[in-house]
């Protein structure tokens, strides 16, 4: 199984009154899109989240999120999520938070 349903249902339901959310499978895993933007997704584990370079400081520093690393090296303005924050209502509401910042200030793609 490459990413748990369930996790994609929490953060589904997170995002199921915003317009313009689309999902996409990526990654191995699903992802969350604002108008062709990435916002966040999930994969084997966990889940990860698009919260740009100038939020990423500032999303670390929730319990439960680290760099986002698939191949060894950290991919900027990316975070990973684990099980635990997802499971979290309150931290993957703050963490999806910064995600759609981040999405909002892109153009439509």
């Amino acid at each position: 199984m490459p990413y748990d349903e369930g996790h994609a249902t929490l953060m589904r339901e997170e995002l199921v009154d915003i317009a313009g959310i689309t999902e996409k499978k990526m990654f191995g895993g699903l992802c969350f899109l604002l108008h062709g933007n990435m916002v966040c997704g999930v994969h084997k584990g966990g889940g990860m989240a698009r919260v740009g370079k100038s939020r990423e400081a500032e999303a670390l520093e929730i319990d439960g999120v680290d760099p986002l690393s698939f191949t060894g090296r950290p991919m900027g303005g990316m975070v990973d999520i684990s099980e635990d924050l997802l499971a979290d209502d309150n931290l993957r509401a703050k963490v999806i938070a910064l995600a759609l910042t981040n999405a909002r200030s892109l153009p439509p793609k």
